[in-house]
């Protein structure tokens, strides 16, 4: 279920039996129930609306180096060749391979381009263009998926992904984007295994002004992921946002205690399972796609968290984790501020990178 319909439904609901006492809480946050918006967070965009600037537009901003990179040689390329002949596709490969496309992927995605040339009886080297562009939008729009909140009460979202790939700054923004909407959150702090985790996740929820549950450095994440669930529920919070520790030389261990935490969320929200969001660095490459590949053996991802696109050249890397392990985009995310976590869309994406 998407997040809107979830939203929608869950406005309804409280309407119909949410006692005045309730209401009055919500009230004392500085919002009250009516004033709760519906809408996702691609229709309410403050900081852009004030900046005068639209989210394509940043987009587009945060896609430059990838756009350098990658479009920007693909026309050098195009434009070099009178025809369109093997030596182009040869040289196309070699160009999205550079872009961290994946040699998989961009094997896949040649062939399918030298069809649709052929098929079509195109000539004009130039034309290869949209043609590619439109290929890689199929790609991309096969494998996206809504942020979605389980049906559960409180629902709960677990966050995993290697350190450094930007798991914490990830939790304060969805945290943000919710707490705006009008719902209540609570923070778990199951990265026990680095004491700097824990403070990093409460300066953001300090910062955006909601709960946290932690407990002492070295303690067992499990248990820290159960005691939020139940402060989700004493408190009558909406979404319970579990942090999880990304510590990859310790695989063994580190996919162990996923499951745990895993089977934990499971036996508290009677048999149903958390959203799980995978947060992968763009900046690293292929090393993305081998960390995607590695935490979606340990853990059921249902969500992949792209961040850092603003600062690297390797924004192709988005196309081979979508084909080549199918894993669903989620959010992308592309600078510093909070709304600069946004939902994936693969149109906006594609026209943001082959815009010149």
């Amino acid at each position: 279920m998407g997040f809107s319909s979830w939203l929608r439904r869950k406005g309804k609901a409280e309407e119909k039996k949410t006692p005045a006492v309730e209401a009055d809480s919500v009230i004392n946050r500085g919002q009250s129930p009516k004033q709760v918006p519906v809408s996702d967070s691609r229709e309410t965009q403050p900081q852009a609306d004030e900046q005068g600037r639209g989210f394509f537009v940043r987009l587009k901003e945060g896609l430059a180096r990838t756009r350098s990179s990658f479009v920007a040689r693909i026309d050098t390329l195009l434009s070099s060749h009178k025809q369109i002949n093997e030596e182009l596709f040869e040289e196309l490969e070699e160009v999205l391979i550079q872009a961290d496309v994946g040699v998989e992927t961009t094997l896949r995605l040649v062939d399918e381009v030298r069809a649709r040339v052929k098929a079509g009886g195109v000539t004009d080297p130039a034309e290869v263009r949209p043609i590619l562009q439109q290929t890689i939008l199929e790609i991309l729009s096969t494998h996206t998926a809504a942020l979605s909140l389980p049906e559960t009460s409180p629902a709960v979202i677990m966050v995993v992904g290697v350190n450094g790939a930007g798991k914490t700054t990830t939790i304060g923004k969805l945290a943000h984007r919710f707490k705006s909407q009008g719902l209540r959150v609570v923070l778990g702090a199951a990265d026990t295994f680095r004491a700097a985790a824990i403070e990093q996740l409460e300066i953001w929820a300090e910062r955006v002004g909601v709960d946290m549950i932690k407990h002492q450095p070295g303690a067992d994440p499990a248990a820290v992921a159960f005691d939020a669930i139940q402060a989700g529920r004493a408190r009558q919070c909406d979404v319970v946002i579990i942090d999880t520790a990304g510590r990859l030389q310790t695989k063994t261990n580190l996919m162990r205690e996923l499951a745990k935490i895993g089977r934990v969320i499971e036996r508290e929200m009677g048999g149903k399972s958390a959203e799980v969001l995978l947060v992968v660095d763009a900046t690293t490459g292929q090393n993305a796609l081998s960390q995607a590949k590695l935490f979606s053996e340990a853990v059921d991802v249902s969500g992949l968290v792209l961040t850092k696109l603003d600062g690297t050249a390797k924004g192709g890397i988005i196309i081979a984790i979508a084909a080549e392990l199918g894993l669903p985009v989620t959010l992308i995310g592309i600078g510093e501020a909070y709304d600069d976590l946004r939902d994936f869309e693969p149109d906006q994406f594609v026209a943001a990178l082959f815009d010149a």
